[in-house]
């Protein structure tokens, strides 16, 4: 299991395919950068206990392959060295042979050092820059949260077992009250460290995960995004969070739903104010996500009895494989409209409608203004029942 060193609670409350899956580790990597420019950095590392020969490999996250090889070396008297060029500060990952887990770190211009104990990788160590050295202080007021939540886990276990076979509510309320007050520690640190640090890169990242929470506070990020340092803003992510503020309030239910286009299976680009009806259903799905499948027979018995009355669907798949999806649309007859940038949770449509688990949908009426969301099933039927009466 790998380790990621980053901690933000996120409490899932619902099971369908949620973007981000545990509590408390938040990998970010997908805030990866290829290009270069002319200042170097230099990565030194001491792993510890490590034989000359065992191999140490940087690591990036490319947003449809997942990790990435960037460049193997051999370590040498528990030493390693990579050298390169970094464009801005971004996640990369460090991999050592026969040591589990990762390491990540910030790559940028500088000199970044490593300490890396072969029998914990969470126990390892990085500075030498200061966005570095910023993870490294956070990790370890995390780690210290983290160590005293599973301390509260194991010496009260066996109580909340037997809380649960005796029904005993006010025991089962006490613990979880106690548990959730460490775990909003974790969400304080993350929420506070952007306005505390306006010109740590991890600002931008921990605000960039703000719009993953159930609840998002769109006028707070705003505000901590006006005040960060504008190097920060001209990044990737700085500009991605620039976008998503722009684009939040444009997908709330009465206003006028952004407009997009993608290719289809055949590679016809189409577009949703050519796909509008009386009434339009936005469908976000995938291939591989289980409770999407489930639901497509009751959307495609919805869909045959009332596209002649004016109902249309385009469907917006977050799939990456191009056979996979139109293999699941073939296999779930699914003759509506279909388009996917092929970009998996890095689709741009997705991110548009700030998407963050499917099955998701929007009901449009025929201006395109946004009329409901997020329903299925029945409710989703009755809706569009009640509106094309």
């Amino acid at each position: 299991m790998e380790t990621w060193l980053f901690f933000v609670l996120i409490n899932l409350k619902k099971l369908h395919m949620k973007k981000t899956l545990i509590i408390l580790f938040l990998a970010i990597g997908l805030v990866s950068f290829k290009a270069i420019i002319d200042t170097d950095f230099t990565l030194t590392g001491t792993v510890k206990g490590l034989e000359n020969g065992k191999t140490v490999t940087l690591e990036r996250q490319d947003e449809v392959l997942g990790m990435v090889p960037v460049e193997t070396v051999k370590i040498e008297n528990e030493k390693f060295t990579f050298k390169g060029k970094a464009l801005e500060p971004s996640i990369h990952f460090i991999q050592v042979q026969d040591i589990q887990g990762k390491v990540a770190f910030i790559l940028e211009n500088g000199k970044i050092s490593f300490t890396i104990y072969k029998d914990s990788v969470a126990k390892s160590k990085i500075g030498g820059t200061k966005n570095n050295e910023d993870l490294q202080n956070f990790n370890s007021a995390a780690m210290k949260v983290q160590k005293k939540m599973q301390d509260f886990q194991g010496a009260n276990m066996k109580k909340m077992q037997d809380a649960q076979a005796n029904n005993d509510e006010a025991t089962m309320n006490s613990l979880m009250d106690e548990f959730g007050k460490m775990q909003s520690e974790i969400m304080t640190m993350t929420a506070s460290f952007p306005e505390n640090n306006p010109k740590s890169f991890l600002s931008v990242l921990f605000l960039d995960n703000m719009f993953n929470q159930p609840d998002v506070d769109i006028e707070k990020i705003k505000t901590v995004y006006n005040g960060l340092d504008a190097s920060l803003k001209a990044t990737k992510p700085g500009k991605t969070v620039k976008t998503k503020i722009e684009n939040f309030k444009s997908i709330t239910v009465g206003s006028l739903a952004p407009e997009f286009s993608a290719p289809n299976p055949d590679g016809k680009v189409i577009s949703l104010k050519e796909s509008l009806g009386k009434i339009t259903i936005i469908d976000f799905w995938a291939s591989w996500c289980g409770p999407c499948r489930k639901e497509n027979p009751s959307v495609v018995a919805l869909y045959n009895d009332y596209h002649s009355k004016g109902l249309n669907i385009i469907g917006v798949s977050l799939d990456k494989d191009a056979a996979k999806w139109k293999e699941a649309i073939a296999k779930d007859n699914l003759p509506w409209n279909h388009i996917s940038n092929l970009k998996f949770w890095s689709d741009p449509i997705a991110e548009l409608y700030n998407v963050k688990s499917i099955p998701a949908t929007f009901i449009l009426d025929a201006n395109g203004k946004i009329i409901a969301r997020d329903l299925r099933g029945a409710e989703l039927r009755a809706k569009v029942a009640e509106l094309l009466k």
